[in-house]
């Protein structure tokens, strides 16, 4: 079972860095995220897993629907939605393996590693919740086998092996471990040094990021705007890679934007690029936000849902956690 969780803050106001004004989400983004998380509370499985179909009970669309109801403040067992939490989390304990990967056997993977980051991500905010030493067990081995399956160039890959690696699978880990220390669990900083080299030798000259080093090849927004929220979570707040990679997300500001629409990963491009300007404050938050919010809102569907190739759990997921950064309630994305 969880232990006692924090009090319900999802009615809040936003709680941001004081380097910048206050930032609040406007009353149609609060009302489209409300709708959006009752479908995916009406949708949670009996196990306490979500979705049905392709990607049914997938560890990651699973986390991240938990996300999305931690990031509007719901706790395991407090909040409106706070049993639909305890139940997803109950379902991620269940799925914890003796090596520390998180995985289900069944469910259609893009990645196994990248689902493990996202339901270390999950169990890591429900543990600074909650204390619960169950929660703790297992997080320590799932951040353990991060640690341990860490390549040698400092990156991570689809699997828990120490093959190649590529930055979208690395910035998942970076991000998992960022949550797992937040929490109060050791990560070894000889760790986020190497992962840091890596991502720092996979930027191009554009301020865009390759997918492997030993392949190279062209920017893609995406993971350029996975780059530099990775860079963020590192503890790298300032310097020319970031610099030269906030100028190149630039380029696909939402909004008609044909550059941006062009690129395919909408939802996994966008859930990175809000976190990349809100971190970054100042006049890039307040041009990207209000712009992503519009197209967001112009996208959702009658039930509440966002559709997405992976399925309407993972976009309504998705969405949800871009349109409510400003509450500010997951440690990942605070300042």
């Amino acid at each position: 079972m969880i232990g006692a969780a924090l009090p319900s803050e999802a009615e809040d106001p936003a709680r941001v860095d004081m380097k910048d004004p206050p930032a609040r989400m406007p009353p149609e983004a609060r009302e489209a995220t409300q709708r959006g998380l009752k479908y995916l509370a009406k949708r949670q499985n009996d196990d306490g897993s979500f979705g049905e179909g392709l990607y049914s009970r997938n560890v990651g669309v699973c986390s991240l629907a938990g996300l999305a109801l931690v990031g509007a403040g719901h706790t395991p067992r407090r909040g409106s939605h706070g049993t639909v939490v305890q139940r997803v989390v109950e379902f991620l304990l269940e799925c914890c393996q003796e090596s520390g990967f998180i995985s289900y056997a069944n469910a259609v993977s893009h990645g196994p590693m990248y689902e493990h980051g996202f339901a270390t991500m999950l169990l890591a905010e429900a543990y600074g919740m909650t204390s619960s030493p169950p929660i703790r067990e297992k997080l320590s081995r799932a951040v353990r086998l991060i640690v341990d399956k860490q390549n040698a160039e400092g990156g991570w890959r689809y699997f828990p092996e120490r093959r190649e690696a590529d930055i979208s699978v690395t910035i998942c880990q970076v991000t998992a471990l960022r949550a797992a220390k937040n929490a109060g669990l050791h990560v070894p900083a000889a760790t986020i040094e190497r992962s840091v080299e890596y991502i720092k030798r996979s930027q191009n000259v554009d301020g865009g990021f390759m997918y492997m080093l030993e392949a190279g090849g062209p920017s893609r927004f995406p993971r350029s705007a996975a780059g530099v929220v990775a860079l963020y979570n590192a503890g790298i707040v300032e310097g020319d890679e970031l610099r030269r990679a906030l100028e190149y997300l630039k380029n696909f500001r939402p909004g008609g934007n044909e550059a941006a629409n062009a690129e395919s990963y909408y939802f996994y491009g966008h859930y990175y690029a809000a976190q990349a300007m809100w971190q970054a404050g100042g006049e890039y938050w307040n041009q990207w936000y209000p712009a992503i919010v519009k197209e967001l809102l112009a996208a959702q569907r009658e039930d509440g849902s966002w559709q997405d190739t992976i399925s309407p759990i993972y976009g309504t997921a998705m969405a949800c956690q871009i349109l409510q950064m400003p509450r500010n309630h997951l440690s990942v994305f605070q300042k």
